[in-house]
C-alpha cells in the first residue's frame, strides 16, 4: 500500500492550491482519509479528514477556507484551500486508514502515511 501526495508550490497569500493523494495497492476498503500538516518547531496538526460515508471535520484554523473531498472511487483524496495566509505553510501529509489482506492475513484500521507536500504561501 502507498500513499502519493502532490499539488504542494508557491502560492501569494490570498491565493488557492489543491493537494491530491492517490492510494494503490490492493486494499479492501478505506475507513477514512485525511490531510495533516507540520510546520518546523511545531507538531503535526489536523487540517481535515473525511470518512468513507463522506463525513468531514476540520482543523479549527482552516475551516471555511479549505475542503476536503474523495473521488467517486475513493482512491484518491484531495484538499481544496482557499485564501491561503503565511501561517498555512507547512508540509502537508495524507493519510488512510484502510482494511486490506495480504497473503492469508487480513488487517483492519491500518493507518498508512503519504510522504509529504511542501506548501509555501509567501509573497
Amino acid at each position: 500500500v502507498q500513499l502519493q501526495a502532490s499539488g504542494g508550490g508557491l502560492v501569494q497569500p490570498g491565493g488557492s492550491l489543491k493537494l491530491s493523494c492517490v492510494v494503490s495497492g490492493s486494499i479492501l476498503s478505506i475507513n477514512s482519509m485525511g490531510w495533516y500538516r507540520q510546520s518546523p518547531g511545531k507538531q503535526r496538526e489536523l487540517v481535515a479528514t473525511i470518512t468513507g460515508r463522506g463525513v468531514t471535520k476540520y482543523g479549527s484554523s482552516v475551516m471555511g477556507r479549505f475542503a476536503i473531498s474523495t473521488d467517486n472511487g475513493e482512491s484518491t483524496v484531495y484538499l481544496e484551500m482557499n485564501s491561503l495566509i503565511p501561517e498555512d505553510t507547512a508540509v502537508y501529509y495524507c493519510n488512510a486508514d484502510l482494511n486490506y489482506c495480504s497473503g492469508y492475513r487480513c488487517y483492519d484500521d491500518v493507518v498508512y502515511w503519504g510522504q509529504g507536500t511542501l506548501v509555501t504561501v509567501s509573497s
